[in-house]
């Protein structure tokens, strides 16, 4: 007799597993069935440090011919710098650069601008930079 209530006290619980009531929680526990993505990671781009570039550039421009044809605030053979950035944001860099190394006419007026060859790209981004930061 012994024998076959402990053979039921063996058998009850492999029943018991057996069952159809699966998805039984405590309340607080985690489960394994929920997933919670985790957030994506945005690149972000290298911050360009526009103060230092701007301030190399109006070096750059003390020491070329531009102060005989451009102002910081008045209008002389060329548009003042004032006025360029007024007209023209940071999405214009490489337009302006190329425009300070190749030379051009019609933007302003008929004077054309002439070109400074010897100029780099580099250069002239830097002096757009300065003309750039004298937005007001």
């Amino acid at each position: 007799m012994t024998y076959k209530i402990l053979k039921c006290i063996c058998i009850l619980p492999l029943i018991m597993a057996c069952s159809e009531k699966e998805n039984v929680s405590i309340q607080g526990a985690p489960t394994f069935d929920t997933y919670t993505e985790a957030p994506k990671i945005q690149e972000v781009a290298k911050p360009i440090d526009t103060l230092k570039l701007a301030a190399e550039g109006k070096v750059l421009i003390e020491k070329a011919d531009c102060l005989g044809c451009h102002k910081l605030n008045e209008t002389m053979i060329g548009p003042s710098y004032v006025d360029v950035a007024k007209k023209y944001d940071y999405k214009d860099l490489n337009y302006l650069a190329k425009k300070i190394v190749d030379g051009g006419s019609g933007v302003w007026g008929a004077v054309p601008m002439a070109a400074h060859n010897g100029l780099s790209q580099e250069n002239s981004q830097k002096m757009v930079y300065y003309i750039l930061s004298t937005k007001k």
